[in-house]
């Protein structure tokens, strides 16, 4: 089990400088809300709960053996600390500083190793997660990606996926733009099963179920081939 990133260790690979990472306009006012939320602590998909499908996948019937996992979009951490706390070997990735803060500080608090890193889900060649992994997960990470890194995300993951490696997502469906969730041209168009199996060359879409939020949105459950 690899333990928590040690900050003072010099062998590691640097985290990026994102505050000074250039990025085009979408890219920014993306970075911009996610902020927002968490200065807020108001982010919506991170309610301190891991979610019934999360728990099926690893603890249920016929539940998948503990292996390496990588999470997108990791937020404070509540699942990636799960998971370790089910014996999988963790790294988890957030976008925002603040939110991987309070994760390293949750983990520390539970007893357990994550390693836990500040960057950005579509450029995973950044940073120190080679792979390969048996299980991502994703809540609302990839629905909130803009749309021309969508591919560079799908790429990141089919790089450093096991074979057979799972992929467990939660994402919002396409919504009119302009509503309090959607100000952001990629948020609009959250995503569909169609993009899924158009972006993800070589998985398969297991499963898509509807979530219960009174918005659309879906769980997909992709395999990666062997």
């Amino acid at each position: 089990m690899e333990e928590t990133m040690d900050q003072s260790n010099p062998t590691q690979k640097p985290e990026p400088d994102l505050a000074s990472t250039q990025r085009d306009p979408e890219e920014e006012s993306v970075h911009r809300a996610l902020e927002g939320y968490y200065h807020a602590g108001k982010a919506p998909w991170d309610t301190g709960v891991t979610p019934p499908e999360l728990v099926a996948l690893v603890a249920g019937h016929g539940g998948l053996p503990p292996g390496r996992a990588l999470e997108l979009g990791c937020g404070t951490g509540t699942n990636a600390i799960y998971l370790a706390r089910h014996g999988w070997e963790v790294a988890a990735v957030d976008l925002i500083d603040r939110a991987v803060d309070q994760a390293r500080e949750k983990a520390a608090e539970a007893g357990v190793a994550v390693r836990l890193l500040h960057g950005d889900a579509t450029r995973l060649d950044e940073l120190d997660v080679p792979g390969p992994f048996d299980l991502f997960f994703d809540l609302s990470c990839y629905c909130g990606v803009p749309l021309h890194r969508r591919d560079a995300y799908a790429a990141g993951l089919a790089h450093r996926a096991a074979p057979g490696a799972r992929l467990l997502m939660f994402g919002y469906g396409p919504e009119p733009l302009g509503s309090s969730t959607t100000e952001i041209t990629s948020w609009a168009a959250g995503v569909t099963a169609d993009e899924l199996r158009a972006r993800f060359p070589g998985w398969e879409l297991l499963d898509v179920t509807p979530g219960t939020n009174s918005v659309p949105t879906f769980w997909f459950t992709l395999r990666r081939d062997a």
